[in-house]
């Protein structure tokens, strides 16, 4: 486990002193406070529109951190050649890989942190700060942890161009997977119901991770459903982690 830990903090290091990290973090503080312009423009509950814009933009710019730097952790290490110094240690590729992982999550946690604190200064502005907050906030992170894991995944044998649309598209798809399923149940056409299907139960349902709209009107986000949303997450990350060990031991370097 040293040697994971010693990769995860070179990660982290290295993910922090990407230009473009601090470029989205700017672009989602910027876009937390101008929801407060944003919302004199409607008639009405002008404060959950700041807390449910305010809510999105933690989501929205943590997914394209978690896309645009977890796509190109191990290309970056092939591209640059170093890949091959790395196989060559006393390091296993899994070893490697999850080090990788841990060390994204955890320059998510710090960016997901200051754009958190920046909302509850706006919230609390409103007297709007209900601990509530960081039930969806702890959600949006368990998300955004899952998306990186199969960013990873995608990364450990496609190029980033492609594992972004494919990371963009189980986003998506997962956000979409319960509406996807009825889809399915009405269509006329056995593959259409099949593929669907497998989509439903294949994909992770990201739907449980969305609680900003409950949030935002006040219903209340009980601690068994928190229980049992940490341990679907958890489940689905040890899963997709396994499978991108698995495909990055046997991928070929040369």
């Amino acid at each position: 486990m040293r040697k994971v830990g010693a990769i995860a903090i070179n990660t982290f290091r290295e993910a922090i002193r990407d230009k473009i990290l601090y470029i989205l973090v700017f672009f989602a503080l910027l876009m937390i406070g101008g929801s407060i312009l944003l919302s004199t423009l409607t008639v009405g509950e002008q404060t959950k529109i700041i807390l449910d814009i305010g809510l999105a933009s933690i989501s929205l710019f943590g997914l394209f951190i978690a896309v645009f730097i977890g796509v190109g952790l191990v290309y970056k290490e092939i591209e640059r050649r170093t890949i091959y110094t790395i196989v060559s240690k006393p390091i296993h590729r899994w070893q490697f890989l999850i080090g990788k992982y841990l060390g994204l999550v955890m320059t998510l946690f710090v960016e997901v942190a200051i754009m958190a604190t920046g909302f509850f200064i706006i919230a609390a502005m409103y007297g709007k700060a209900d601990p509530q907050l960081l039930k969806a906030i702890l959600l949006i992170f368990y998300e955004l942890a899952l998306i990186t894991a199969v960013a990873i995944m995608f990364s450990s044998f496609s190029t980033p161009v492609l594992s972004s649309l494919f990371t963009m598209g189980v986003f998506v798809i997962g956000h979409l997977s319960t509406d996807l399923k009825t889809f399915g149940a009405k269509s006329d056409s056995v593959m259409v119901q099949k593929i669907t299907g497998f989509l439903y139960y294949a994909l992770p349902n990201l739907s449980y991770l969305n609680v900003k709209a409950q949030v935002v009107q006040n219903v209340p986000v009980t601690g068994e459903y928190i229980a049992f949303v940490s341990a679907y997450t958890g489940l689905y990350i040890m899963v997709i982690l396994l499978l991108s060990v698995v495909i990055f031991q046997y991928r070929d370097f040369k």
